[in-house]
């Protein structure tokens, strides 16, 4: 559609040409006369291209503010239920925990259900020693069920298990993330293996991010919590919920992990301004698992060594503590300061005073 100064232009050289008051005078060369005639009309086409420049800024203008009318894109409050229980080898066992705490994570109305590292297979090298007469179809067979039920409770269920991979390689240790449908949509396989992992796991190669309820979701498991620098690239995407399983049970009296795991997912929630939730398999000698805010403060924590179910929820529009909000992700591409540095002789003279 033309523009209507467009559409008044072409009357306008209409008019000219009907009446003959073009812009020459009699006595003038034909030379002269066509140079006016391509000036006119090379001044029509830079109006014309002003017209339809200003017609598209315009339209843009226009959707610009129906898209801003419209509002940004909000999450909605997302309930996670963080659950522990004792892993053991017995899958069976360990399946029928899972699916009595998603019947307890509906009961409590929670979106998404978040269990331990290794909750349905066991724990290599703990519960499992070997995966070479591993019970693979007995695994898939409880999965199945797992499956059907997260479909039935409309469930979102984050569940870790060993993942069988082809020939002579180990298996990974893996997160399964399980839709409302019932679908395994995606799978994080542990990055950071220890290195009794190694003995029995692959280590994974990516990173997994989803949405739920408009929630940016990211996965870890427990040796990852040792690199940081798997949270920052993980905040870098815009990552606002970490689901992170361990199997930090069973373990040696006087073990340094009941004391420093839960104050370094503390740092993490804090310095990356993410909600956690830290599911740990309740097994004797473990540390309780627990969830934390983008402050870095734990919101809730289940009993230590029993079988429990908590309830928190994630609101992205309240406002928590965050201090470094204005230069994190400038620290994240490698600008380690704030502000502008100077260029000063007392300043690069560092033995001065």
């Amino acid at each position: 559609m033309e523009h209507p100064l467009q559409i008044g232009r072409l009357r306008c050289f209409r008019r000219l040409r009907r009446s003959g008051s073009l812009p020459w005078r009699q006595g003038q060369s034909r030379r002269h006369r066509l140079c006016v005639v391509v000036c006119m009309v090379f001044a029509g086409l830079l109006i014309s291209g002003s017209f339809d420049a200003m017609a598209q800024a315009t339209g843009k203008s226009a959707k610009t503010k129906q898209k801003e009318s419209a509002g940004p894109k909000t999450a909605s409050p997302l309930r996670v239920a963080t659950c522990q229980f004792p892993v053991s080898a017995d899958i069976a066992a360990n399946a029928d925990w899972i699916r009595r705490q998603m019947r307890e994570a509906a009961a409590q109305r929670a979106d998404v259900v978040h269990f331990p590292e290794c909750a349905l297979s066991g724990y290599a090298g703990v519960d499992v020693q070997s995966f070479e007469d591993f019970p693979w179809t007995l695994q898939r067979d409880q999965l199945e069920t797992i499956l059907a039920l997260a479909r039935e409770l409309q469930q979102w269920v984050i569940l870790g298990a060993a993942h069988r991979l082809g020939g002579n390689h180990k298996p990974h240790n893996s997160l399964y993330v399980i839709n409302p449908e019932g679908k395994i949509v995606d799978r994080y396989d542990k990055r950071f293996c220890t290195g009794g992992d190694l003995k029995h796991f692959s280590p994974g190669d990516h990173f997994v991010i989803f949405e739920i309820k408009g929630v940016t979701c990211g996965l870890l498991i427990c040796y990852d919590i040792r690199f940081p620098e798997l949270y920052r690239q993980y905040c870098k995407r815009g990552v606002r919920l970490m689901f992170h399983s361990f199997y930090n049970a069973r373990q040696k009296e006087g073990s340094i992990h009941p004391k420093i795991m839960p104050p370094t997912g503390q740092a993490h929630a804090g310095m990356n301004n993410m909600f956690i939730s830290m599911s740990n398999s309740c097994a004797p000698r473990s540390w309780e698992s627990v969830f934390i805010t983008p402050d870095g403060l734990i919101e809730n924590r289940l009993p230590l060594d029993q079988p429990a179910v908590m309830v928190n929820v994630v609101d992205v529009s309240k406002k928590y503590y965050d201090a470094s909000a204005p230069y994190r992700l400038r620290s994240i591409e490698g600008i380690w300061n704030s502000g502008e540095t100077v260029s000063d002789p007392r300043s690069k003279d560092r033995t001065c005073y």
